[in-house]
């Protein structure tokens, strides 16, 4: 007898409930994430709808539900759309109804190439098709502006700041608030005070990704900026040799100080890369922030090799993952953002214990 539609239906999505997220360790089915299934003259059409369009198994995922349909006696083709929807985070701003995941990017000390790490983490998930925020908390050196090319005041509405935006990315800094000669001589509670009025006084509207460009070190500031924004997770960035790892362990301390999950880790400066030969020298040693994961139990996110590209490019207010999207440093941000976004949606959907 002739399998009618509703068979044919059933028995793609039983066939798509053997197709298991390799995060979360449940079938796609059970998760919600094949909707609108239809089954027409022989076509399965359905929606694969990931936790993030920074998905690092995407194509796999897609590669296995077109598989499961297919193997379905009666299926000839099948058409699948992939989107995604970024699960809100369990601990999110009551202020900012609209942003699903804050995440703070820091370093144990200043030179490591935080803000690189974060305009690049932030570009590339606007790329992959989120809506991203960037929050310079940087107060005492702002370098967003420049990182991002961007120099203008942003305009206020009912008292309320809009945020500019470049290259997909909403930005607020301090560095579009000041005369770039001058200098920030405030105290602490000042700083804090000005953080929270630069995220509670900002039209940010709807955004997956909130990124704030932490100050540098472990001191009274950063735990209090730590403890003053509803952090999803953390982000800590290091180069590969030793006085810069010890400084990993005293950012690490402090985020578990404050309640704040971290993500992982992130080897900066790895190795230069000479543009004209290739040949490839660790300048400040490599592997350390691998090596330093590893003993602290926690995530290695990639290492970031250093190329001349990453400077220019900063310096010329486009990010090295749009201007030299095929250079390997660009790879490996795109690596970190993917990375970065699983950790969010992990997060947000598997209870902590």
């Amino acid at each position: 007898m002739r399998a009618t539609m509703s068979d044919l239906v059933a028995a793609v999505r039983s066939a798509l409930s053997t197709v298991q997220d390799p995060d979360l360790k449940k079938d796609l089915v059970t998760l919600n994430m094949i909707r609108d299934l239809t089954v027409t003259d022989g076509g399965a059409k359905f929606t694969l709808v990931l936790t993030t369009g920074a998905c690092p198994v995407k194509k796999e995922l897609e590669d296995q539900c077109r598989a499961a349909a297919l193997s379905v006696a009666g299926v000839t083709r099948a058409d699948i759309t992939v989107t995604a929807e970024v699960p809100k985070g369990q601990n999110v701003a009551d202020s900012l109804p609209g942003v699903r995941h804050i995440i703070g990017v820091g370093s144990g000390k200043g030179g490591v190439g935080k803000s690189t790490v974060t305009v690049n983490i932030a570009c590339a998930l606007a790329k992959a098709g989120a809506k991203v925020g960037l929050l310079d908390a940087d107060i005492y050196g702002p370098s967003i502006p420049t990182m991002m090319g961007i120099s203008r005041q942003p305009y206020v509405i009912n008292k309320k700041m809009i945020p500019l935006e470049a290259h997909g990315v909403k930005m607020i800094s301090m560095g579009f608030l000041l005369d770039e000669r001058q200098p920030v001589i405030w105290r602490g509670p000042m700083i804090v005070s000005a953080l929270r009025q630069m995220i509670t006084d900002v039209t940010w509207g709807d955004l997956d990704y909130l990124l704030v460009d932490l100050p540098p070190g472990t001191g009274d500031i950063q735990l209090t900026l730590a403890q003053s924004v509803p952090l999803a997770g953390a982000v800590v960035v290091s180069t590969p040799q030793a006085v810069a790892l010890a400084d990993v362990r005293r950012s690490i301390a402090m985020f578990d100080k404050v309640n704040v999950k971290l993500f992982g880790i992130v080897e900066n400066m790895s190795e230069f890369v000479c543009p004209r030969c290739g040949h490839i020298e660790p300048i400040f040693g490599t592997g350390g922030a691998e090596r330093e994961a590893h003993e602290l139990q926690v995530a290695f996110l990639g290492r970031v090799p250093l190329e001349p590209a990453v400077r220019i490019s900063g310096d010329d207010g486009t990010p090295v993952v749009l201007s030299h999207p095929t250079s390997r440093s660009a790879a490996a941000f795109r690596g970190i953002a993917e990375q970065v976004a699983r950790a969010a949606s992990m997060a947000a959907l598997v209870p902590a214990k």
